[in-house]
């Protein structure tokens, strides 16, 4: 294995790691619909603000997504590079 095979395996390793919660998971998946806040996302998932803004933060170091600040608020949108990357490397391992 090459060395920038395992750097890039690590990568992909930390991503898929961070899917493998059902509240990121949560949160991925109504982000997808548009940008949203820790309040919003907190209302949605029936979940505290601590723990809702504990998974935004792994999921920001793991560049899955991106909160941008409007004045007082944070939304969050996903990072749509990241994550394609990451279904590409997914789909790169399915048979043909």
């Amino acid at each position: 294995m090459a060395k920038g095979s395992r750097a890039a395996f690590r990568d992909q390793a930390q991503g898929f790691g961070l899917l493998s919660d059902p509240t990121r998971l949560g949160i991925l998946s109504l982000l997808a619909k548009g940008p949203k806040n820790v309040t919003a996302l907190c209302k949605a998932l029936g979940s505290k603000q601590p723990a809702v803004s504990h998974h935004l933060g792994l999921l920001r170091m793991g560049r899955l997504v991106v909160g941008t600040r409007q004045g007082k608020c944070v939304l969050y949108t996903t990072d749509k590079a990241n994550l394609k990357a990451l279904a590409s490397a997914l789909a790169k391992m399915m048979p043909k």
